[in-house]
């Protein structure tokens, strides 16, 4: 193949993960050559590792596919700085992903009278992305039983639950929840370590890697350029007319018919605000999710079971008009290993953090949750978050490449907490449960909404097919798109927002209708 800089693409796809892979695949299915320009490494598949914020070197971390730089936040007013679960390599943070790809409830893009939705409605309804939900779910293997409340079923059945799985699954029933076996991304080939939180060395998992970028490149339609840092687009009379990028100290300019931003929440709005394209709309109406975390006992019988994640329920999604989340199993250990990162993530985004020389105590209370929570099951909730045009991303001109946010929770998002969690509570009356938390937890891996679709330019950044208001071949393909946060994992949403995007773009490109 020649250099990347030395040719016309019908498409340049930035990012790899869980948006860029998908419609990078979807469009080299559609016959159209695909250049992905990412950030970090293509990495080596024999790797395993996962996401560890105890890595601080910057280089060491673009080489283990980690988001170099500490994230500059300024949350309830406390200005902070820490490592942000996000990946930068070939497949983004989904190759860290647990693998849980679960399809939000119609009421989540849908308002209708007895649920009113907080923005009106997506612009696109449920029935109009039920056939790319089922697209995405073949593309990705998703395999669970039927949501016995919800929609989603025919989906592949998953192995045999484990005793303990079976156990909880059992006790759930009997206290009148409605479990079922939570919808996975894996294809279980022989000798899978489901590899749930980390990177997964075989094509066992499918994330933005396995099920996008790989079969694209296959396909002998696509190239990836890694190690390519993207600092602008450069726009002319209302078109991109090529990438700005630096790749090993030498600068590149890369050239398509069409661009795909998939980037992510973060990263995306940035690289608008850095190219001058987009006004007011851009990088506000940011949203993650608020995570409840409780452990959960199956029983001594079931001592040295391993850890939990084909368990889910939605009993508490809703209440009347309320909107809450699902609940799903986490997949990880009461480890002492993971205590103490998960205290020290908190520790750091406390005021305590000026007190450096407390933040080895919390070593003494990992030690006792061991003890307390040994053979436990841990599981979260999701709790929705909504858009309010303060939090938002930031852009800093002397220093275009930070990442950078306001965020504050609102008064009826703790209002909504505190109504989850007693829910989460009444529900599981019976079983013996702890929470593992006191304060709002923010699941900073779960960023989205900063350049919202919509109708009407004046709030929205994209139109109803993901294109940026006002450029004529220019389109998102990230968590960005996302006017609310829905009460389930965000990333079968994104892929399947993906196909559609990539279907729209290869329609224009085929028909020759860019305007």
């Amino acid at each position: 193949m020649s250099a990347p800089q030395d040719q016309v693409w019908d498409v340049i796809v930035i990012g790899t993960g869980m948006g860029g892979g998908t419609i990078g695949r979807r469009l080299t299915e559609r016959g159209l050559s695909v250049l992905f320009v990412e950030r970090g490494p293509a990495g080596l598949r024999a790797e395993e590792h996962g996401l560890d914020a105890g890595v601080w070197d910057p280089q060491a971390r673009i080489v283990r596919g980690f988001w170099p730089d500490q994230v500059h936040a300024k949350v309830d007013g406390v200005e902070a700085r820490f490592y942000a679960p996000l990946g930068a390599g070939v497949g983004g943070s989904s190759v860290f992903y647990a693998a849980t790809l679960e399809r939000p409830e119609p009421h989540d893009l849908d308002d209708s009278p007895g649920m009113p939705h907080p923005t009106g409605g997506w612009p696109v309804s449920y029935d109009q992305m039920r056939p790319y939900f089922e697209a995405a779910e073949r593309m990705y293997h998703v395999s669970g039983t039927a949501d016995p409340l919800g929609e989603n079923g025919g989906l592949p059945i998953g192995p045999e639950m484990p005793s303990a799985d079976r156990a909880l699954y059992d006790a759930m029933q009997k206290a009148g929840l409605h479990p079922y076996q939570g919808h996975m991304a894996l294809r279980h080939l022989d000798g899978c370590q489901n590899c749930l939180g980390s990177k997964c060395p075989k094509a066992c998992k499918m994330d933005g890697r396995s099920a996008g970028v790989e079969p694209a490149l296959a396909s002998g339609w696509a190239q990836l350029i890694d190690l390519c840092e993207v600092s602008s687009l450069r726009s002319e009379d209302g078109e991109v007319v090529s990438v700005t990028a630096v790749r090993d100290g030498a600068p590149l300019q890369l050239r398509a018919r069409a661009y795909v931003l998939a980037a992510g929440a973060l990263s995306s709005p940035r690289l608008l605000m850095a190219s001058g394209i987009g006004d007011g709309p851009v990088g506000r109406n940011l949203m993650f999710h608020l995570s409840e975390m409780f452990a959960l006992w199956p029983g001594r019988a079931h001592k040295g079971s391993a850890p939990t994640k084909a368990l889910a329920f939605r009993d508490v999604y809703r209440s009347n008009s309320i909107r809450y989340g699902m609940v799903q199993a986490m997949g990880i250990e009461a480890r002492y290993g993971e205590i103490v990162h998960y205290l020290n993530m908190a520790f750091d985004r406390s005021w305590l953090r000026r007190f450096r020389g407390l933040r080895q105590l919390t070593r003494i209370p990992a030690a006792l949750a061991v003890k307390l929570f040994g053979e436990a099951k841990i599981f979260v909730g999701i709790l929705e978050d909504l858009p309010y045009e303060g939090n938002r991303v930031m852009f800093d001109p002397d220093n275009p490449d930070m990442l950078a946010f306001i965020y504050d929770i609102a008064p009826e998002l703790r209002d909504r907490r505190r109504g989850f969690r007693k829910g989460i509570r009444k529900a599981l009356r019976g079983l013996r449960v702890v929470f593992l938390g006191t304060g709002p937890d923010i699941n900073y891996g779960h960023p989205c909404g900063t350049l919202r679709f919509g109708s009407d330019p004046e709030i929205s950044v994209l139109d109803a097919e993901c294109r940026v208001h006002g450029v004529a071949n220019l389109w998102v393909a990230d968590a960005s798109f996302m006017p609310t946060s829905m009460g389930v994992n965000p990333s079968l949403t994104i892929a399947a927002n993906a196909l559609r995007v990539g279907d729209a773009v290869a329609d224009q490109l085929i028909g020759g209708n860019m305007r």
